[in-house]
């Protein structure tokens, strides 16, 4: 939760810096590189640690993270420095946490097979992807609330409780050793996840359909730019509409977990994805705060489904002592892709106009899906039970 807010917020903080809808791109941007640069390196890291003392470090950082954004908002750093300042200290901040995030992705996916049974990790993970959606909505919205409120300086203070609190249950859970593994140099162990991900078709068919539909249909990095200038709704507004997909993903991620999915869920998966870019063009064509919403709502829908799909693939596919290894293929392609979409966004809303450049990467998400449909016939069959 605490995370989700300081995603929101710095959207929001930046865009108020600068008024630029690039800059929303560039924070993407300084995000992902060392988040993809240093992912392979974090899966054998993962897979070679104590998965458990990752985490606690992995949230630590953040909240280190967070304390430094939070001396930067001060009216003291203001008078003493320039908006430039500012701006610049933010993004090398966001540039730290892409360092952390790259080893707390895969971390934070593979510690959920040594937590619970494996004939209950379907059902695991779609609680997971619950639990985390929910943090999702609370923190989007909550944050849109706390700046109408608090302002920047007291939301961070907010994020900082929020993480301390995360930080000391993380710490309830016990060690988790990893799992027995051969000695292997460094490259080779990285060489051995990559190949197994190349192999296994299922895994990778999902991971890049995903990373196209996410990286064309990034829409949500451009809502402070559509709460602010088209809908004109202010810091509340531009909450609920972050929350929007959230709450339709939670609703799906309920239902699927009382009623899961028995068959053809690679081409639910797809039609899922496709769905989602239709509901990406109708936000970019709307000019009222209801629609835009609806449409956010039932692209969350359609995502909740695809993220409880692709995670489900990933984790009953994956062996254990791989499973750092892949969770990094998986957080370059899953977790990169916003950040890569979030960046395409902000670059073709200034080459072609805010509007223009949300239907576009909607159309080219639904062209993505039927290029998968026809080239990955072994996603397209896909079932488990």
């Amino acid at each position: 939760m605490g995370l989700r807010m300081m995603g929101t917020l710095v959207g929001w903080w930046m865009y108020e810096l600068t008024n630029d809808p690039l800059a929303l791109g560039i924070i993407g941007l300084a995000e992902v590189i060392p988040a993809v640069s240093m992912a392979l390196y974090a899966g054998h890291v993962v897979d070679q640690s104590d998965r458990r003392n990752i985490v606690i470090r992995s949230v630590l950082f953040y909240g280190i993270c967070v304390a430094l954004l939070l001396f930067v908002s001060t009216a003291f750093f203001q008078q003493q420095f320039g908006k430039s300042t500012i701006i610049l200290l933010i993004y090398i901040i966001i540039f730290i946490t892409g360092i952390i995030r790259a080893f707390s992705g895969p971390s934070f996916g593979a510690i959920i097979s040594q937590l619970v049974p494996r004939n209950s990790l379907p059902n695991a993970v779609t609680w997971s992807q619950g639990t985390w959606l929910s943090a999702s909505v609370t923190g989007h919205a909550l944050a849109g609330f706390l700046i109408a409120g608090f302002g920047i300086t007291g939301t961070l203070t907010a994020i900082i409780l929020s993480i301390s609190l995360a930080l000391l249950i993380f710490n309830t859970i016990a060690h988790k050793p990893a799992p027995p593994q051969s000695e292997k140099k460094t490259w080779e162990s990285v060489k051995e996840g990559i190949r197994y991900v190349y192999k296994t078709k299922e895994i990778l068919g999902a991971l890049v359909l995903d990373l196209f539909a996410v990286l064309f249909g990034g829409a949500v990095a451009l809502v402070p730019v559509f709460a602010k200038d088209i809908l004109k709704v202010g810091p509340i507004g531009f909450g609920w509409l972050n929350a929007a997909a959230d709450f339709g993903a939670i609703l799906v991620v309920i239902i699927l977990t009382v009623f899961p999915l028995r068959k053809q869920q690679g081409k639910v998966l797809l039609f899922a994805v496709a769905g989602f870019g239709v509901t990406i063009i109708i936000f970019g064509l709307s000019e009222l705060f209801w629609l835009s919403f609806a449409a956010l709502f039932v692209g969350g829908i359609l995502d909740g489904i695809s993220i409880v799909v692709r995670g489900t693939i990933v984790q009953l596919k994956t062996p254990d002592a791989l499973r750092g290894r892949v969770m990094s293929v998986n957080s370059m392609f899953i977790n990169s892709s916003n950040e890569l979409g979030q960046f395409e966004s902000g670059v073709m809303a200034k080459l072609m106009g805010v509007v223009p450049s949300v239907i576009f990467g909607g159309c080219m998400t639904v062209a993505v899906v039927i290029a998968t449909w026809f080239k990955a016939p072994t996603l397209r069959k896909l079932e488990y039970e």
